[in-house]
């Protein structure tokens, strides 16, 4: 099969969307410190409830009797909040035995180099604030995809659209009643692909796949696998979980997810006419490309490191990280037994591309990050090269020592407690008096 449409460069799509992400005026270098009275009872567990239910994470919190209140407690709490909080501690002081609330701002990193560093996300919820970022396809197909012409195709894809569209942080990844055509897609994808992999695919690929069918329902081919089923099993087993998305994100967008160990997920069945081949995310790839990897604990720890070193990294390092991630997660070969074998989604997803590039021998190169970084990829039509590497741990430990390079003056570090992300002192930086940053302390002051 020749490559279904003409390249277009990632870098040019991004460029041609309209970004649509809610101006968000939290700076990710402050937290929320509260503090507040509250009356025997129930009156702290209330409170701390009501700021959960509505979107604030509390990361640490500080409680003793209060000298002025007889019976009371004074509560000190930090917080992340994806929403202006200042709505929320309005309405604390009508709560029910609450008295004596009030808000600051606590500084976790200060100098004029952070000025300049883009925004990121800090607890999952923010998440949300990017579910709408999709730069191509989602409800608008582009004219030469298959199903651009197909008016039933499209209208489906609008109630796939519509349900990622509504999705929010926390809840339940609804049960998807595939039609019958749908099925029958994913069967023919499923069948000539297991097919292929014992000669294509790396050993990682073929052994979590088994582990898949014999967990969720739909891996053995006999129906789309529900992303809900999914979720829960790569929760238990290496910590990911999978949120819905209406299409392709920006790269900034979709490495985030990954440092809170989110795999954005499409819902969508590729269109029936050309099954062995996808000019975008859907289901088929997501599962049988991406999900087999993410069950692999080691793998599964590499996409969330990647994803938290694109935090706070400047456009054009964004645009590197992304060309990696592209050339190795998504269309990466590596070595076994002499022979080139896939571990990239893009490839283990998609009939068409893994028999071209398991057959093109002039498009491999060996893998170098500072290369693949530079390198054009597209998401429309066949990728230009691909790049072979001698073991995964060899790609892993490549863009770990790339990835370190990033310059950024402070490190990241996930809580899987919380689902937030701590900021830290960067130690070199620490041993650099030219640079204008300090990491404040925190004393509670109850």
């Amino acid at each position: 099969m020749s490559d279904p449409s003409p390249p277009t460069a990632l870098t040019e799509v991004v460029a041609e969307q309209k970004k649509k992400q809610k101006q968000i005026e939290r700076s990710p270098f402050e937290d929320d410190c509260v503090t507040f009275t509250a009356e025997v009872g129930r009156s702290k567990t209330d409170t701390i409830l009501f700021l959960k239910r509505n979107r604030v994470v509390i990361t640490h919190e500080i409680s003793r009797p209060s000298p002025s209140n007889d019976g009371g407690i004074d509560v000190y709490l930090e917080c992340i909040s994806s929403r202006r909080i200042e709505n929320v501690i309005a309405r604390m002081s009508d709560l029910k035995g609450v008295s004596r609330v009030k808000h600051s701002r606590i500084p976790v990193l200060e100098g004029s180099h952070l000025e300049q560093v883009p925004w990121f996300p800090r607890c999952m919820e923010d998440l949300d604030e990017s579910n709408g970022n999709v730069i191509m396809c989602g409800q608008e197909l582009e004219a030469d995809h298959p199903g651009f012409k197909d008016v039933e195709y499209r209208k489906r894809r609008n109630v796939f659209t519509e349900t990622a569209m509504n999705y929010k942080c926390g809840d339940e990844i609804g049960l998807v009643e595939y039609t019958q055509e749908e099925k029958q897609t994913w069967k023919r994808v499923y069948d000539e692909l297991t097919r292929l992999y014992p000669t294509h695919a790396c050993q990682e690929q073929i052994r979590n796949l088994q582990l898949l069918a014999e967990n969720c329902a739909g891996f053995d081919g006999s129906d789309v696998p529900q992303l809900r089923d999914v979720s829960k099993f790569l929760k238990s087993r290496t910590g990911f979980t999978m949120r819905p998305v209406a299409g392709f994100l920006t790269p900034r967008d979709f490495l985030a997810g990954l440092a809170f160990k989110v795999f954005n997920c499409t819902q969508y069945v590729r269109h029936s006419s050309d099954p062995f081949y996808t000019p975008e995310p859907d289901i088929c790839h997501e599962l049988l490309g991406h999900v087999p990897m993410l069950a692999d604990p080691s793998f599964a720890e590499f996409s969330h490191e990647l994803g938290l070193a694109s935090l706070g990294a400047s456009d054009a390092d964004i645009k590197r990280l992304a060309s990696c991630y592209l050339f190795t997660v998504e269309f990466g070969l590596c070595k076994e037994g002499g022979e080139e074998r896939a571990y990239g989604a893009g490839l283990l997803s998609c009939v068409s591309e893994l028999k071209h590039a398991l057959t093109s021998p002039h498009k491999l190169d060996v893998f170098v990050p500072g290369v693949a970084a530079e390198t054009d990829s597209f998401v429309t039509c066949f990728q230009p090269k691909y790049f072979v590497s001698e073991t995964i741990e060899e790609v892993k430990l490549q863009m770990r020592q790339y990835a370190s390079s990033i310059p950024r003056p402070f490190d990241l570090e996930y809580d899987d407690v919380t689902n937030t992300i701590r900021i830290k002192h960067r130690d070199e930086a620490k041993m650099d008096t030219s640079q204008d940053y300090c990491v404040l302390s925190r004393t509670p002051a109850l």
